[in-house]
């Protein structure tokens, strides 16, 4: 279900803002929205702006909190903000020393990483770099060049030039190396391979010895660096681990207030005031069964003011959506978050996924050791890991066990246990034409939820003309009956009765823009272009008909996947030689858990696409905004 939200503003002086934020945002969960756009046709309001204050005392904290393993005090400390501030700003200055000496090593360590970056690609070169940056008649340039030109290059140029490339390296797009030319020869050389393209790369006198060489002494000096880091690390570790506690809980403080400034950006500000006291407005969603506790706690703060609208129609932006199911049902709302979560005026769609999700799952996969393992394995993993989709699989490992029963089959032998319904591989078609009844009813129940969802949202089309409303609903109705009646040997109805109930439900669907136009007394009944409308009226209605058809037979899959899983384990047995009565049990034993991993993960999906496009599709939009109080943050 969705939770009921009530539209709140709390007012109050702008020097109690703080306050405020402290004492009411992080004790009740409010979802804010911008004050500004809900209070628009309000004059005399202006954003509410102002430098943070916290800025740089939260930036220390945040780097002394760094230094600790643990992020959380072992034992909370209560404090003002003027203590904390008094406190990192001690903690900071003791550290003085040994921050700056750790940005020098972290300047010393980027320039190594930067002279690392430029000689890697020539370790192949076999020569000394210094000896080559002292050359004086021989011009040189160390570079890259793309792999295309470098074709070209070799291909055209190469042998007409007075020069020699050696290439050093080379990666996906280039070819790095370094040519040498006559002193004479060198504007003519460097204009030509600058019209290659050719990236020259400057290096320095820092590098000693050949590139290789270079390269691994700077490596060393990185690994020093690194040391020495270290040690300043630990070093400022041991000289706050004494005040761990008062550290974080000072940091925590600031946090809490760093925080709070940024809600600032949400509330609107009075710009008129007679005697200079200018107030802030803050407003928001809250959960009803919080009102009443928040109204309480205001009436006691004589400076602060809230007021709440009963009507949420009237206010700007639509409510937040808030999920609140039983505790069996909430991992099941994984499914409906990845569709979209439920607008605020929907039906919330988990108790009927979490209960059609796990009889389908059941159906397709019925087997009762294997569902045993599925329920327990998955109860196990929601335990100790609390993940949703484990609870998921556990639930449906136990709607499995119980079709397995019906079924008679365990690890895949039909003999031992007596089924109570009947057997798939015997029962083809009876599998079959349930599976497409179980579909119908389900279809049924989808588009009851549509008419529904229209008259919560009082959406005249959807509830009456849509294809899943009440036309739509009275025409599948009369198709199923004519079905059943054919397929049982009795006669149909008298030819005006199906008249009247096929064709006005097509009549009203096909005509459902005008007739709604009608109902709601607009002007203007049929669109400009009437032919066109006709037209894909027209096309439209035929698609709507085959949908029909076509959504109720694909859920022949429930049944034809009952009947592949008891398939694919005859297979298995067949294998492990169970005919003979003397079963290889590895056979077995690999055998189902081939079955129960493959096929559970195919069952699974095919599922969930059931529930998505022949279910969902019919009454659930998924347009709803999350309900997100600032007190999570």
């Amino acid at each position: 279900m969705i939770e009921k939200m009530r539209f709140i503003s709390i007012t109050g002086p702008k020097a109690e803002f703080d306050r405020v934020v402290s004492a009411y945002l992080n004790k009740y969960e409010i979802h804010l929205e911008n004050a500004l756009s809900e209070l628009s046709s309000v004059q005399d309001l202006k954003p509410f702006v102002e430098p943070n204050p916290y800025k740089e005392i939260y930036s220390k904290a945040i780097e002394l909190a760094e230094r600790f393993d643990e992020k959380e005090p072992s034992q909370a400390q209560n404090m003002t903000l003027s203590e904390a501030s008094t406190i990192i700003l001690s903690a900071s200055r003791e550290l003085e020393d040994l921050t700056s000496q750790k940005k020098k090593l972290g300047l010393e360590r980027e320039h190594l990483n930067e002279l690392q970056k430029k000689i890697e690609p020539f370790r192949h070169l076999d020569y000394e770099i210094d000896k080559i940056l002292a050359f004086k008649f021989i011009k040189y340039r160390f570079g890259r060049i793309s792999h295309e030109y470098y074709t070209k290059f070799s291909k055209f140029v190469y042998e007409s030039l007075t020069t020699l490339f050696i290439e050093c390296g080379n990666d996906p797009d280039y070819v790095w190396g370094v040519y040498f030319v006559p002193l004479a020869d060198a504007e003519k050389t460097d204009a030509i391979f600058s019209s290659l393209h050719f990236e020259a790369i400057s290096l320095t006198t820092e590098y000693e010895g050949t590139p290789d060489q270079a390269y691994n002494a700077i490596v060393k000096k990185l690994e020093e660096n690194q040391e020495m880091i270290n040690a300043i690390n630990e070093e400022m570790k041991n000289r706050l681990s004494s005040r761990s506690d008062k550290i974080l809980s000072a940091y925590e403080i600031i946090c809490v207030y760093s925080n709070n400034f940024d809600v600032r950006k949400m509330a609107a500000c009075t710009t008129v005031s007679k005697r200079n006291a200018f107030y802030f407005i803050l407003c928001g969603w809250i959960p009803e069964d919080s009102v009443k506790d928040l109204l309480q706690d205001i009436d006691k703060d004589k400076d602060v003011f809230c007021m709440m609208e009963k009507d949420v129609t009237s206010v700007t932006s639509k409510p937040p959506t808030k999920l609140k199911n039983l505790k069996i049902f909430q991992p099941f709302e994984m499914f409906i978050k990845m569709y979209g979560l439920p607008a605020y005026n929907e039906i919330d769609p988990t108790f009927f996924v979490a209960i059609t999700y796990s009889i389908i799952f059941g159906i397709m996969f019925g087997d009762v050791g294997q569902g045993l393992c599925l329920a327990i394995g998955g109860g196990l993993l929601y335990h100790f890991k609390k993940m949703p989709l484990a609870a998921i699989i556990a639930t449906a490992g136990v709607f499995s066990t119980i079709m397995g029963f019906m079924y008679g089959s365990i690890f895949g032998f039909e003999d031992v246990l007596p089924h109570i319904w009947l057997n798939p591989m015997e029962n083809v078609m009876t599998v079959l034409l349930t599976a497409v009844a179980f579909g119908s009813m389900l279809i049924i129940i989808a588009m009851i939820i549509n008419i529904i969802n229209g008259i919560k949202a009082k959406d005249v089309e959807k509830i009456f003309f849509d294809t899943n409303g009440i036309a739509g609903l009275v025409f599948y109705l009369v198709v199923l009956i004519c079905v059943i009646l054919v397929a049982t040997g009795n006669t149909l109805p008298a030819g005006i009765v199906l008249a009247i109930f096929l064709g006005l439900p097509l009549i009203m669907i096909f005509l459902r823009e005008p007739l709604t136009h009608l109902v709601e007394k607009k002007s203007e009944i049929f669109p400009e272009q009437k032919a066109m409308f006709f037209v894909e009226s027209f096309f439209e209605l035929f698609e709507i008909v085959l949908s029909y058809l076509t959504n109720s037979i694909s859920f022949l899959r429930v049944g034809a996947f009952a009947i592949s899983h008891a398939a694919m384990m005859g297979v298995v047995m067949l294998f492990a030689g169970a005919h003979t009565g003397d079963p290889n049990i590895l056979v077995v034993i690999l055998g189902n858990i081939f079955v129960a991993g493959m096929e559970g993960l195919i069952v699974g999906i095919q599922v969930l696409r059931l529930e998505y496009y022949e279910m969902f599709s019919r009454f659930y939009k998924g347009t709803g905004k999350g309900f997100k109080p600032y007190k999570s943050k």
